[in-house]
């Protein structure tokens, strides 16, 4: 049906029935989701309309800008045939040979130079070239090469191999991934300098600052061998394997290394442009009520902060502004160990993001191809949540919830706003696959959840997770706060801590009580060699402050391998092992048999 068609039944339908649901059909290239949503609020606003749906037929829908749902829109759902896409993605074409490379010429995007720090090729992300492929080299030598020497914070200098380096000196726009503990830091080289073996490396700010004035995490020099990792990134010269690319931003050309069979003047080749394809945002006197997206995929989306401020973050990729070391050390109430440093975080991108919601839904809808989150719920969150999802190839959190130390706040204490709409409060996050995760900023998470109440996640299967499978809580100090009566249950978690250590399974922090992990199976950890302590790795793991938490009929390999690290009080553990299952049956029949014996 065409839009004409389709206005002038709908008119003669307003006229006989002023509460009819209605029907917007929308098609690539022919009518905006955006003029969707100005026709469907006419439908209300003269019409009396009750429900109306914006039905998205098949195809790619580009993005300029954000699609904005606002509170005139309450009530709508936003429903996708099979194959309907919302991007924030370009392509690119017009490919020329160079010597052994491609090179493109890069569009410009809303009138500037397209900047982009990642790249698709017929839906495989390449990889933005770097000096070593792989951290987990077996030669000695390479591995060596690839490990920091030596580290001077006061005058935030890195020491590295002279032979990792010596070819880029004088380089211009190269970053330094730096793997510290449970994070990784994303460092602007501001200069090399060669001083024989060793090489001295300056960075700009303000990320070097932060990241230098900050204790935890933080780069690790020991006598164990496990000095900290890093790679080299953004450099024509550094472009050495098959899927390799660089951008040169300033000449506005595109370099690539085709992988083998791969024929790059007749790939679909994507670059993200937009960090946020949909923001749901309200008012918190007047939030966004009653919204539903479904069987819709979102993909490509960016993240270009740490292109211009580096990133050095505290923890699931929520990044210092300021942070610094106090001596001596200040106490804390309640029980609370002596805290040794302060920090203040900001919260990462995310491609769909909502704030001032009430009962907004994502159901069996597709994430993917994106640089930093791939959904965030964040503040004056009423019920509402995403169930059926998959979530898969993301740079950073594959689902993020609730706050995490708003700007004002240091990162270390309760939460607790006396305007308790603020909370992330009833939202439902179940039966999503999220896998390919955190495969950009290695220290985020399938699931990462900050101060939130009445959560509940349920029934997902996570894998492929550089650090955490599902993170729960924020603050570490078991003061009260924000968070109570949350609930992980019945979710499967495998093939996680890829690349970091400090990690477990399901990890908790804070004081949340009513709370319950229950009925969750997690295995099948990785084992990466260059972590700062090859043993610290945990299937369940409570960390500071962790209260008021119930943790029972749990399956891991390995009873053993719990954590329970400065922990307030109230938790409850019970039954967590290889047998949790089974013996979680046992004792239910056992009641049953008990309670049917009384009557």
């Amino acid at each position: 049906m065409n839009r004409l068609l389709f206005t002038a039944l709908s008119c003669m339908m307003f006229t006989h029935m002023a509460a009819q649901s209605v029907n917007i059909e929308v098609k690539p290239g022919a009518y905006s989701i955006e003029e969707a949503l100005h026709e469907a609020r006419d439908a209300r606003r003269l019409k009396g309309a009750k429900e109306v749906t914006l039905h998205l037929q098949a195809g790619t829908y580009r993005l300029n800008q954000p699609i904005i749902i606002r509170p005139e829109d309450c009530g709508t759902k936003i429903v996708g045939d099979k194959g309907a896409v919302v991007s924030g993605g370009v392509k690119i074409t017009g490919w020329k040979k160079e010597g052994n490379l491609w090179v493109a010429d890069v569009p410009e995007y809303n009138g500037v130079p397209l900047n982009f720090r990642q790249l698709w090729i017929n839906g495989k992300k390449a990889v933005r070239a770097r000096n070593v492929n792989d951290l987990e080299a077996k030669d000695g030598l390479a591995a060596k090469a690839n490990r920091i020497i030596n580290v001077d914070k006061k005058k935030e200098t890195i020491y590295v191999p002279t032979q990792t380096v010596k070819n880029l000196v004088g380089t211009k726009g190269l970053e330094m991934v730096l793997h510290e503990m449970w994070c990784i830091a994303n460092l602007r080289i501001k200069d090399i300098k060669v001083m024989g073996d060793s090489s001295a490396i300056t960075f700009h700010q303000p990320e070097s600052h932060v990241h230098f004035a900050h204790p935890w995490p933080s780069p690790m020099v020991t006598t164990d061998g496990h000095n900290s990792a890093f790679y080299i990134t953004n450099a024509k010269q550094l472009i050495d394997s098959e899927g390799e690319w660089f951008l040169d931003y300033r000449q506005g050309k595109l370099y690539y290394m085709p992988r083998n069979g791969e024929d790059i003047t007749t790939a679909d080749v994507e670059a993200p442009a937009l960090e946020t394809l949909v923001k749901v945002v309200g008012t918190a006197d007047e939030r966004v009520k009653d919204i539903t997206f479904s069987g819709i995929t979102f993909s490509y989306a960016t993240w270009l902060r740490p292109s211009i401020m580096g990133h050095a973050p505290l923890q699931a990729g929520m990044y210092m502004t300021e942070a610094y070391k106090l001596r001596p050390q200040i106490d804390r109430p309640n029980g609370d160990h002596k805290l040794d440093n302060q920090g203040w975080v900001g919260r990462p991108a995310s491609s769909v993001s909502i704030d001032c919601a009430e009962n907004v839904w994502f159901k069996n809808c597709v994430f993917s191809h994106s640089a930093s989150s791939a959904i965030d719920f964040n503040t004056y969150i009423k019920g509402g949540g995403i169930d059926g999802c998959t979530i898969e190839d993301i740079g950073g959190n594959g689902i993020v919830a609730g706050e995490f130390s708003p700007e004002g706040l240091e990162a270390h204490k309760p939460y607790d706003p006396a305007d308790r709409r603020i909370i992330c409060d009833g939202l439902s996050i179940t039966n999503n696959t999220i896998t390919d995760v955190t495969n950009e900023d290695w220290g985020c998470c399938g699931i990462s959840a900050g101060f939130v109440r009445n959560i509940y996640i349920a029934g997902n299967n996570i894998s492929e997770v550089s650090y955490t499978g599902i993170s729960l809580g924020w603050g570490w100090n078991q003061q009260p706060c924000a968070m109570a009566n949350n609930k992980v249950v019945g979710n499967k978690i495998w093939h996680y801590a890829k690349h970091m250590y400090d990690t477990a399974g399901i990890y908790t922090l804070g004081s949340q009580p009513h709370s319950f992990v229950e009925d969750n199976t997690v295995g099948d950890i990785y084992s990466p060699k260059y972590v700062h302590d090859p043993n610290h790795w945990f299937y369940l793991y409570t960390d500071e402050g962790s209260s008021g938490i119930t943790v029972r009929n749990n399956t891991i390999p390995d009873a053993d391998k719990i954590l329970k690290n400065s922990n307030g009080p109230g938790n409850e553990w019970h039954n967590n092992g290889p047998k949790a299952k089974e013996i979680a049956k046992k004792e239910a029949e056992e009641k049953a048999r008990k309670k049917a014996k009384k009557k």
